[in-house]
């Protein structure tokens, strides 16, 4: 009788979603699975690397075999990623903050480890979407995440009266992210394009010390300054 090829699994491994202790977000579990995984899919291999030495110091790094998936990755190179998982070792992806194959490009793996018949093991850590939402007030029950914003302004000013028209016809909350260096554009992109009753949350630094989340209609929002440069904020409206 033949023995049974058992394939390894892939392990989604939420990391911080900032400089902070990762005791504070991340359950016991994250530091057990990095344990015996030597095998992982990251954006970036310095900050992936500083982030497993900081949970678990004792991790011989020598021994880490690192996939960089990123918007300069072929994607002739997604299989080899996850082939360890074909010999019977355990792979993990991590994402640069937050949870992978959310707002993420460790989707792709994701998919074809699916198609491979590769487990696909998801860890529990912080999600700044889910977060902001748990925290804006607006409507939990029925919200969408569209990603990033047209650059084109007009593109831009047409695509948010339709997220506001889609939120008042469907009471559904809409959530949107943009580069961070263009988050002020965004600002004021907002209070001056939607209607002055239309409710706008932004969440920007979520889990650290400079965390601000906000939820008021726009036309309060007229009368706010706040510096959103070059910080992770989401953003989500609901027209009522």
């Amino acid at each position: 009788m033949k023995p049974v090829n058992l394939k390894g699994k892939l392990y989604l491994i939420p990391t911080t979603l900032g400089e902070m202790n990762h005791e504070d977000v991340l359950p016991e579990t994250i530091k057990r699975v990095l344990t015996f995984i030597d095998d992982y899919i990251v954006e970036n291999e310095k900050t992936a690397r500083r982030f497993i030495k900081s949970v678990l110091p004792e991790k011989v790094q020598s021994t880490l075999r690192i996939s960089l998936l990123n918007k300069h990755t072929d994607s002739t190179e997604y299989s080899k990623m996850i082939t360890p998982c074909l010999s019977g070792m355990n792979v993990g992806l991590m994402s640069e903050a937050g949870c992978p194959g959310v707002a993420d490009p460790g989707a792709v793996i994701v998919k074809l480890a699916h198609e491979k018949g590769i487990q696909v093991v998801p860890l529990v850590g912080p999600s700044s979407i889910l977060l902001a939402m748990m925290a804006s007030g607006m409507n939990g029950q029925n919200f969408a995440f569209n990603g990033y914003l047209p650059i084109d302004k007009s593109e831009k000013k047409s695509t948010l009266k339709n997220f506001e028209k889609i939120s008042q016809d469907r009471n559904q909350s809409q959530i949107f992210i943009e580069t961070p260096y263009r988050n002020n554009k965004l600002f004021e992109d907002l209070v001056h394009t939607l209607q002055p009753n239309t409710q706008l949350c932004i969440a920007t630094d979520i889990t650290l010390p400079t965390e601000y989340i906000k939820t008021m209609r726009v036309a309060d929002w007229k009368k706010t300054k706040v510096d959103l440069h070059n910080r992770p904020c989401i953003f989500i409206i609901h027209k009522v």
